[in-house]
Formats: C-alpha cells, sequence, structure tokens
C-alpha cells in the first residue's frame, strides 16, 4: 500500500518529500490533521529500519508538528506514535510515524494504566536492558 503511494501509483494528499521520506494525510484521522510520515524505503520493523533514516522521520515529523501548529489546523499539541508489532498494535507493516495534532477535548490519548514498581525492579529491568545493547552498554 505505501509502496504504491511512494511510486505515486495510488493517491495521496503529500504535505512533505524528501529523497529519504515522504509524509500524507492518514486517510483514517484520528484527528483533523493527522499526517504520517514513512521512509521511502520499506522497513517492515524497526529492527529492519536503518537508523539514519529512523532518525530523519523523527525530524520530519518535528518540521511537521511545527507547521501544524502554524496551519488552520491550529493544534494545541501534538503526539507522536509508532507501532512496531502487531502487539503494539501496527497493522500496516512498512514503518511509519502517525504525526497526530490534539487539541483539548479531541478524545484521542493514551487509555494505558501507570504502575509504581519499587526501584530494585526498575533497576534489575534496566540492566536486563542495558546487556541486550549492542557495543559499548555502559552508556547509561
Amino acid at each position: 500500500m505505501f509502496a504504491e503511494i511512494i511510486a505515486g501509483r495510488a493517491p495521496a494528499s503529500r504535505v512533505y518529500e524528501d529523497d529519504d521520506v515522504l509524509a500524507f494525510m492518514d486517510i483514517r484521522p484520528f484527528t483533523p490533521g493527522h499526517l504520517l510520515v514513512i521512509p521511502k524505503v520499506p522497513a517492515s520493523s524497526l529492527a529492519e529500519l536503518d537508523p539514519a533514516i529512523g532518525g530523519r522521520l523523527f525530524q520530519v515529523g518535528q518540521l511537521l508538528a511545527a507547521a501544524l501548529r502554524e496551519s488552520e489546523v491550529g493544534c494545541d499539541g501534538v503526539n507522536f506514535f509508532l507501532a512496531d508489532g502487531v502487539t503494539a498494535g501496527q497493522e500496516v507493516f512498512h514503518v511509519h510515524l502517525h504525526v497526530i495534532p490534539r487539541k483539548a477535548g479531541d478524545g484521542f490519548g493514551l487509555r494505558g494504566r501507570p504502575t509504581s514498581p519499587r526501584r530494585p525492579d526498575l533497576d534489575y529491568l534496566a540492566s536486563s536492558i542495558k546487556r541486550a545493547l549492542p557495543g559499548d552498554s555502559s552508556r547509561a
């Protein structure tokens, strides 16, 4: 689906394009002005995405967030959302960053319940995650 949009064979309301990424209006928006930013090189998951292109997605997202605030959308805030994997809610298996303009009372939001784990539990998980990092995991 996104490959067809990138190639110009499927319609899309394009907002931004450069050599690496394309941004366009989401056809199933959560709020008016909801945009998608996609890499032009297909990657079905973050693990497959070149980190430089991943960074570019967020750079363009930041640019678009500012444009949303200045446009007729006139939002008060912006959420970025990227689902990586079915359990995370990914439905289209081409990495894509949602740029969702927000206004008070728009009905969109996260519905999770935060917990309050003990510090030893947080330290244990932090250690496990650090050990799983490639290369030098002494960054933190």
